[in-house]
Parts: structure tokens; sequence; C-alpha cells
């Protein structure tokens, strides 16, 4: 199938080069309401995506078109429906793991059973690593499932398949980890060998409010209200293949307000006066930027350097191994030991279920659970 890009009454059409059903060509004009003016590379890019769809279209008259193809189909449907972090995780998995599994094998849409999918996920599980170090995780076999399973039920609906075989697939059992996190005392040693360090203001905020790496690198200066010493995680910036700032957050749930502490005033109050003396030095070389934590010349932090750089630290201090994403964990192991429950952790950590901090943090509620404990035996003890 061929196509092109048409104007008329100064807009841009499609023009389709398609077969009918007695596979005679002919052209199907398809209008994008784009004015030709400055719309170019929208206009292509809408061709690209009719061709692509109405390829599929032909292909599904077919009932020989594999399944990888349909995935792909997939992709270019699910990718107008969710965000750009979604979408490049769906992506990400389906070209690194899934079609070349399936191209390799040509599997047919049609051929797809329960005993083809379950022979995929066993293979996963236990050789699936791209670094050859053995089987992908439960948790990141649930995700290629969701994938192919959303695939299929879209076969389902377009009446090309009777059912979906991938409900009947098993998975291995969840094996729950527990998270790694830094004592009160191993957070000091890290502040000290940091205090040097030009990710020491993120690393105590982090420490401090628990924040997720895309909150914290998220954070703008209109998250920040000195007048009402408060907070409010509002942006996000994360990355899977590549950066994406967005004006939200995870869930309803991580939209949330602290307080202020001095210490947390004093970081903010230190950062905002580095970028006014930062643009007065670089002049019309800054970047504008409403980010609280970037580079001197204005450009942001990124994600990748974060996490890379905070290893490098560790390491050069001889620290024990986290990750980054870690010291969040450990915030909400000092909550726990301090006494607090599980549903303020939850709040403060922006967990939309309780059900996700238990899972976490269940086994780490010393604090609470010795407090039962000493009740009970106060008062078993002055029964006897």
């Amino acid at each position: 199938m061929s196509g092109s890009l048409q104007v008329k009454n100064g807009k841009y059409y499609i023009v389709l080069n398609i077969h009918n059903h007695g596979d005679k060509r002919c052209q199907k004009w398809i209008g994008t309401n784009l004015p030709v003016k400055g719309n170019k590379r929208k206009a292509e890019k809408m061709l690209r995506q009719a061709l692509t769809e109405y390829e599929a279209k032909d292909c599904l008259c077919n009932s020989d078109i594999l399944f990888g193809n349909y995935i792909r189909v997939w992709l270019e449907q699910v990718r107008r429906r969710v965000d750009d972090v979604t979408f490049q995780g769906y992506e990400g998995l389906a070209r690194v793991h899934i079609l070349p599994y399936f191209d390799s094998a040509k599997t047919k849409l049609k051929d797809i059973d329960r005993v083809i999918l379950q022979k995929y996920f066993d293979h996963k599980a236990r050789e699936g690593r791209t670094d050859g170090k053995g089987g992908l995780s439960s948790r990141s076999l649930r995700l290629h499932k969701n994938i192919i399973n959303q695939t299929l039920s879209e076969a389902v609906k377009n009446k090309l398949i009777p059912s979906n075989p991938c409900q009947f697939v098993e998975l291995p059992q969840t094996v729950k980890t527990s998270a790694h996190f830094y004592t009160a005392d191993q957070l000091q040693i890290l502040f000290n060998a940091a205090k040097n360090d030009v990710l020491f203001p993120l690393i105590k905020i982090a420490s401090i409010y628990g924040l997720r790496r895309s909150e914290l690198l998220g954070l703008k200066w209109d998250s920040i209200d000195f007048q009402q010493s408060r907070l409010t995680i509002k942006h996000t910036v994360a990355k899977v293949s590549k950066i994406v700032e967005k004006d939200k957050t995870k869930n309803a749930s991580s939209y949330r307000s602290f307080p202020l502490v001095p210490e947390a005033i004093s970081i903010f109050e230190n950062a905002k006066e580095a970028e006014e003396a930062n643009k007065q030095l670089f002049g019309k070389a800054y970047i504008q930027s409403d980010y609280v934590f970037k580079w001197p010349d204005g450009h942001s932090f990124s994600p990748d350097y974060v996490s890379k750089h905070f290893q490098k630290l560790l390491a050069k201090n001889d620290l024990p191994h986290i990750r980054f994403h870690e010291l969040r964990h450990s915030c909400a192991s000092l909550l726990l030991n301090e006494g607090f429950t599980l549903k303020d952790v939850q709040e403060w950590m922006g967990h939309s279920d309780i059900k996700m901090t238990a899972n976490i943090y269940g086994h780490l509620d010393i604090a609470r659970k010795k407090t039962i404990a000493n009740h009970l035996t106060e008062i078993l003890g002055n029964g006897v």
C-alpha cells in the first residue's frame, strides 16, 4: 500500500492507494483538518499512521497475519490512549522481548493458544534476561503478560480470534523481596560523605520526604511555598527510553503536600540564591528553567545521571550499595521504627493503596508491634 499528501482548499488530505474487493486499485481520501502552513510534519505523521492502520486492516482480512505484526498494530492504537512513559514501557518490552520471540517463530495470530503462550513465559522465566544471567522475575513476566493479554483482547473485540488464551497462562509465584534501606546512622554517614557533592540537596530532600526520583526532579518553584511553609508534589520528570516531563503525578495519591522543615527551607533558599547568581554569571547562555534542582547553567539533571552518580558516590566512600530509589525506602523504615502507622506511611509515600504499603514495608513495622506486644504483656501479666 502506498499513500501521499495532497492539498485541497488550503488543507492537507491523506490519499491512500488501496485495493477494493475486486482487487482493483482505487484512492481513498482522508481529511486531516490541518492547514498547510506549519503543519507538514504533523500531516506526514498522520499519513504514516494511516498507512499502518490500513495495512493492518488489509492483513486482518487475511487470517495469516503474524502475531508480532498484530502486536505492532496494538501498539499503534494504544499509543494514543496512554501517556508517553507508559507507552515507552510497552514499546520497550515488546521490542526487546516479545516481538523477537514471536517474529522468529513466525507465529500467526490465529494459531496463538495457551500452549504457545505458556512456552513463551516458561522460556522467559528460565533464560529471559538480556544479559544472559538467567530468567526474568515474576513481576517482569506480569508486565509481558499485560501486553500480550491486551493485544489478544483487542483481537477478540475485532472478532479475529474467538477467545483470549492468555487468561489461562500460569506465571511463577511472586517472590516477596525485602526493600533495601539505610538506617538513621547510615544516612548520617551518607550525608557527611555527600555534603560537598552536587547531589547532596537531592539526597537530603529525598530522605526527608521519601520522594520518588521522578518527583524530586520534577520539583518546580511553584511546588515551594515559602510563605505557607509547604512543599507540594505536582510535577514529575521520568525516563524509560526518553525523558518525559509531566505536570501531573503518578496517581491521585501522589499529589500530596508536606510541611517545609527548617533544613528543607535552607536547601531550597540556597538553590534559589544559586539560581539568581548563575543567571548573572551565564547571562544569555543560561537556560531558563522552573526546575529547582539543575546544573549551574540551568539545564536539568537527567534521571540517569542522578542514579549513576549516586552509585559512584557510594562506591567512593565505601558505603553499602542501595539504589537512589531506596532512599525512599529508608524514609519509610525510619517512620515505621518511630512508631508511625502503615496508614501514616501510605500517605507520606503517596501510595494509592495501603496494601502496597503493607507489602513493601509491613515487615518493618517493628516499633508498633513492640508497643502492641508490651500492652498484651501488661494485660496478661496483670491477670496472673
